[in-house]
């Protein structure tokens, strides 16, 4: 290795989380909740300036849209707060277009307010997305007065509804028909969100939580948290957001941005290095709202339980849409899959056999259950043996570093051994970070070998797990 890519991949090993990185990270797994004015119009993008009589919702339960969260085994929610519509969710008094001129409640409710409680009293986290582009407010594409206009908005969601979790800034602008373009002014939004609110992360189009790049639940093979810092810009992610209402964005997978963060990538690069995360997006039905005729095509609970092991599992976390119907309701189709999905998430604990087995480590103190392993400096090829009298089957392998101190492993070898004392390789990995679970060929063993062939830095293991095959099915 050249002296400047030692050095590059030094700067790579000495990058951390902020603390509010690091409490995202560990939320994991949270829904979104895309509710409004489009839920009654039957639309995905409103027009704008929708009559506010249409929003009615007799029967919206907030509290029951957190119980179908938590029956999946979501940590939190993020509310729409106001669409690209521009109808806000709350009695906002910087526009005339919210649920006060609306029949709801008789012009007294307040959405955001009813969402916050009951994520409150549920223990879940809230996040509020407020979209940049609003098609009703006047004063859009006129530059800072429609700046001072968001920033009004933004401070009332983060000064009346308690702590938040996530800002949830999308990319969306109006240029097309009408002309009218603003070109938002990031920089004060992510002060008002600092001042406001300092431990929310701003995702997306913001510094501290990364866009995956599609909205179809796709995930990189591997993904690094430690990447170059042009990724952050606003701008350039807003420029590969959804353009056009056209139904096709939602499932749209892109393969030109597949490598971000390995030693390759980072040392073609000469930009700082940051902790940019990724967030997996993706929605229960092919739209972001409610739509009727969706009703027969919701995801599998298998399938989103694979969108699940490969985003939470592949060092990202997983934020999944839920939409309620005109009702204000989650319907019975999503309550169904919801439930069966947290049920082979909760299985995920059960199925770890490695803490039955007889634990050694190439160094350092290691037992089952641990809560951080850290080979000494010395190590060649750390490693970890679990050894079990009799033979196992596993079909998985769960295995995570503490990134409090980094994103440190690039490979990890993980063999397995026969009966008759054959090795056999079961899986080689490059990135792990927060958490990685990697399939393997279904197959009895009776020792497993996690060896560590490179890293960047010291390693700090904070989690090993051997997986059963699962015994639940979708029935």
């Amino acid at each position: 290795m050249s002296r400047n890519a030692a050095a590059r991949i030094a700067e790579a090993a000495a990058v951390r989380p902020s603390a509010r990185q690091l409490a995202w990270q560990q939320c994991e797994f949270y829904g979104f909740i895309h509710f409004g004015m489009n839920t009654m119009t039957d639309r995905e993008w409103g027009s704008g300036h929708e009559d506010p009589a249409l929003f009615d919702p007799e029967e919206v339960d907030p509290a029951q849209w957190v119980a179908a969260a938590e029956s999946a085994g979501m940590r939190g929610l993020i509310l729409t707060c106001k669409h690209h519509d521009g109808f806000a969710l709350w009695p906002s008094a910087h526009s005339a277009h919210t649920v006060a001129a609306s029949p709801w409640r008789g012009g007294s409710g307040d959405l955001v307010r009813e969402t916050a409680e009951a994520c409150a009293a549920a223990g879940l986290a809230f996040g509020v997305y407020l979209s940049p582009w609003d098609r009703t407010e006047t004063t859009y594409g006129s530059g800072a007065a429609y700046d001072d206009f968001f920033v009004a908005q933004l401070t009332e969601l983060l000064t009346a509804y308690g702590p938040i979790f996530s800002v949830w800034l999308d990319g969306a602008n109006g240029a097309g028909a009408d002309g009218r373009t603003q070109y938002y002014d990031w920089e004060r939004y992510y002060e008002v969100v600092r001042g406001l609110q300092p431990d929310a992360v701003i995702s997306v189009c913001g510094p501290d939580v990364r866009w995956c790049g599609n909205e179809a639940g796709r995930t990189r093979l591997d993904e690094w948290s430690v990447v170059p810092a042009s990724l952050q810009d606003a701008e350039r992610v807003a420029s590969r957001s959804q353009q056009a209402d056209d139904g096709e964005f939602s499932r749209l997978v892109r393969s030109d941005e597949d490598d971000l963060g390995s030693r390759d990538a980072i040392t073609a690069v000469s930009d700082e290095l940051i902790w940019y995360p990724a967030e997996i997006n993706t929605s229960i039905r092919p739209g972001w709202f409610h739509h009727p005729s969706e009703d027969h095509r919701v995801r599998t609970p298998e399938e989103l339980f694979e969108i699940y092991r490969r985003s939470v599992g592949g060092n990202s976390t997983l934020l999944l849409n839920i939409p309620p119907d005109r009702r204000g309701l989650v319907t019975e189709p999503d309550l169904q899959v919801l439930s069966t999905r947290g049920s082979l998430i909760r299985d995920l604990a059960r199925r770890d056999v490695a803490k039955n087995g007889d634990w050694q480590a190439s160094s350092g103190d290691i037992a089952p259950g641990f809560r951080v392993w850290t080979p000494s400096e010395n190590d060649p090829a750390p490693s970890i043996r679990i050894r079990w009298d009799e033979p196992v089957t596993i079909d998985g392998i769960m295995v995570a570093e503490d990134i409090t101190r980094g994103q440190q492993i690039d490979e990890v070898l993980i063999i397995g051994l026969t009966a008759s004392g054959v090795p056999r390789k079961l899986a080689q990995l490059r990135s792990v970070g927060y958490r990685r679970i990697v399939d393997v060929p279904a197959q009895p063993i009776t020792e497993l070998i996690v060896q560590i062939d490179a890293a960047r830095g010291p390693v700090t293991l904070s989690g090993l797990a051997a997986l059963r095959p699962s015994d639940l099915t979708a029935s």
